[in-house]
């Protein structure tokens, strides 16, 4: 009698993945650590705080250590190298390639071992390596887009329509309940995001907040992130005479952040497409908000589009207009009862796209895949 059949080995390959910082770092992860039905095994680059981190992953990722002089392309093209042999020992039935860079040693696994890949789409990447998306897109067996609009990129790219799965990134499902109608102190507006991409629209919100302040004089926004555009954000807010309306929290850790949503009015963060395209994917910070029980105010294009319904969950308005962002913020801190209706409806919607839904999702991808080689 034969015994219990092993679990489909995935290899995942990833640049991108904790202790560092950001939403495909994060979505990585947590499809790992909310897989049943699969072996997995994560290559990926190392970071500051690597070692500390892994003592507590129950799988932890192989990292690749490589001297940061190299630059990108050289730190790539390590990362690849090593997951082909990587690939030679694991000897996966799937390859995930968490992001378009490490789409070559996918397709290298493939020639080699006949293990076929899946491709995640994000959305910035096809504008800033077009040529490379085209190429991983186009031999993977299945892409993953996190968004319509990251669809839409990837069929702009070659992929094939039947191949393209639209699965959104999930979210942390936290245990305590949103404040909702108990929300008291100073009417508060938060935003979540590093301070190094201006499409994010920091600077869109400082311009609104004059606006938003002349009907709701005691408004505070707080910031959360840091980054090179920090120190011109200071500047703009010190311009536009907001230094008792404007905190700039720093970086802070998933407690810390969660304490400051839980305590705000209203989420913000009307991100736009840039000049060269790109921008939002999706916006996991959205749906994390919504777990929080805050409306969100967001612009009305790319990968929001998906994570925000509007006039369900929050309001979606031309994030290039600071005076419509500033009149949807401050509607919604004049109207408790309607930012409640739709932080309560956003909650439950983030709800059901919690990590081990999606996770479950991936994973039916990948079985689908594995199981047709």
């Amino acid at each position: 009698m034969s015994g219990p059949q092993a679990s489909p080995r995935v290899l995942v390959l990833t640049p991108d993945f904790p202790p560092a910082f950001g939403g495909i770092q994060l979505l990585m992860h947590r499809l790992v650590a909310n897989w049943a039905r699969v072996e997995a095994r994560v290559v990926t680059l190392d970071a500051p705080g690597a070692a500390a981190f892994d003592r507590d992953e129950p799988l932890p990722p192989a990292r690749v250590r490589c001297h940061r002089a190299l630059g990108l392309t050289g730190l790539i093209g390590t990362l690849n190298a090593r997951s082909v042999l990587e690939a030679a020992r694991f000897r996966p039935a799937v390859v995930l390639s968490g992001h378009i860079n490490a789409s070559p040693a996918a397709w290298i696994v493939e020639r080699l071992l006949g293990a076929p890949y899946v491709q995640y789409l994000h959305g910035r990447e096809a504008v800033i390596r077009p040529r490379l998306t085209a190429f991983g897109l186009s031999h993977a067996s299945a892409v993953v887009a996190v968004s319509a609009y990251t669809r839409d990129l990837a069929l702009s790219h070659g992929a094939r329509p039947a191949s393209i799965h639209r699965i959104p990134p999930g979210v942390d499902v936290t245990e305590e309940s949103p404040q909702n109608g108990r929300r008291t102190g100073r009417p508060t507006v938060v935003t979540v995001a590093r301070l190094e991409q201006r499409y994010k629209g920091h600077d869109v919100l400082l311009r609104a907040l004059p606006l938003v302040r002349s009907r709701i004089p005691d408004v505070e926004l707080v910031i959360v992130g840091d980054g090179p555009l920090r120190e011109a954000c200071e500047e703009l807010s010190s311009a536009l005479g907001l230094e008792a309306s404007v905190r700039f929290a720093g970086p802070l850790d998933d407690a810390a952040r969660n304490e400051v949503l839980s305590r705000s009015h209203v989420f913000a963060m009307p991100s736009r497409l840039p000049i060269d395209g790109g921008g939002e994917g999706f916006g996991i910070v959205y749906l994390e908000a919504g777990i929080h029980g805050l409306p969100v105010v967001a612009g009305d294009v790319g990968g929001a589009l998906d994570a925000v319904v509007h006039g369900e969950t929050g309001v979606l308005v031309d994030p290039a207009d600071h005076v419509a962002v500033a009149e949807a913020i401050a509607d919604l801190l004049a109207d408790p009862a309607r930012a409640e209706a739709l932080g309560r409806a956003a909650r439950e919607r983030a709800l059901s796209l919690a990590w081990p839904a999606i996770a479950r999702r991936v994973e039916d991808v990948l079985l689908d895949v594995a199981s047709s080689r």
